[in-house]
């Protein structure tokens, strides 16, 4: 598996290094909207159904009859309940959301866990990572592959150290998440902010200067006339990028180009959600509450939008 990896990715950058953009690369990192849908609670709660559940799952209710939406909606309850204390709060129910919106990253983790935890102790060590992904490398060295697996193997390495809290060297199911999926976590962005500035900082003098900033997104190519979306990209380095004008982003000005702080949609949901299912508005849910609003948050195949809009105007 890590010689396939190795390979791919190897494939991969060598196809990003020859093809010349035709789009600007985004390293902004961004939280996805949590749905494609108008949020409009008069016309439907297709938006919520989204965003509760993510988009694919919100998909499986549709089939459901109300009565098993509700049975499942009371299972989820369960697990978004993290302190098991019989209520659902504002918090929980973000946590929640952002779970159901980035399943994927949970999946993906589980795959590489599959591959990685080789001796099925339920940890991945850092030797167990490194042998899975660079072992090959060692054992059939290839002095002609140009590609340098040895300063990534090191890169990982650190990578690594960082996500491990207690510094064992041995990945914990949630410490090996922070790992593959760094921007994710609060106490990782320090490693995105560096690993992004080593990318781009070809003089390697530890800061990004314009012609680098534009480098990263841009390759001439011996192009007479840039395109419009650089010369915009110049500006913005200039008047915002930049925000102390010496002509370079240092390590905070690059972590406000790359991890901004946007609107927290899943907490703006969560808050909504609350709202309209809190009966005795105590600022919380029971798993009653939640159930007896179970159009909003789910839906099913039998929903009587009518009916639920009546229930909905009475809270």
């Amino acid at each position: 598996m890590g010689k396939h990896f190795i390979l791919l990715s190897f494939s991969l950058w060598a196809l990003c290094a020859l093809c010349k953009p035709t789009e600007k690369k985004d390293r902004v990192h961004h939280d996805p909207q949590l749905s494609d849908k108008v949020h409009d609670d008069a016309e439907n709660f297709e938006y919520d159904h989204d965003a509760f559940l993510g988009a694919e799952e919100a998909k499986t209710f549709d089939q459901l009859t109300p009565e098993e939406s509700k049975e499942r909606l009371g299972k989820i309850v369960s697990k978004i309940d993290a302190d098991k204390d019989g209520f659902v709060t504002v918090e929980e129910l973000r946590d929640w959301i952002k779970f159901a919106q980035k399943r994927w990253i949970f999946e993906d983790v589980e795959r590489q866990w599959k591959g990685h935890d080789l001796n099925g102790d339920g940890l991945v060590s850092w030797e167990e990572y490194k042998n899975a992904t660079y072992g090959y490398i060692f054992d059939d060295p290839d002095p002609d592959n140009s590609f340098n697996y040895k300063q990534m193997m090191v890169r990982d390495e650190r990578r690594f150290k960082m996500a491990d809290k207690d510094g064992d060297l041995i990945a914990t199911k949630e410490e090996f998440t922070a790992f593959l999926h760094p921007e994710e976590f609060e106490y990782m962005k320090d490693i995105v902010v560096l690993e992004t500035m080593e990318d781009i900082d070809k003089n390697g003098d530890g800061v990004i200067d314009l012609d680098e900033y534009i480098g990263d997104m841009y390759n001439h190519d011996g192009d007479a006339d840039e395109p419009e979306w650089v010369k915009t990209e110049r500006e913005q380095f200039v008047e915002f990028r930049d925000k102390n004008r010496d002509g370079k982003m240092d390590k905070e000005e690059t972590k406000d180009w790359i991890l901004p702080s946007d609107y927290d949609h899943a907490e703006a949901e969560a808050r909504h959600l609350v709202y309209e299912s809190d009966h005795n508005k105590d600022g919380k849910l029971t798993r009653e509450e939640i159930v007896d609003k179970y159009d909003l948050f789910v839906g099913s195949q039998a929903t009587d939008f009518g009916e639920a809009l009546v229930r909905h105007d009475e809270f």
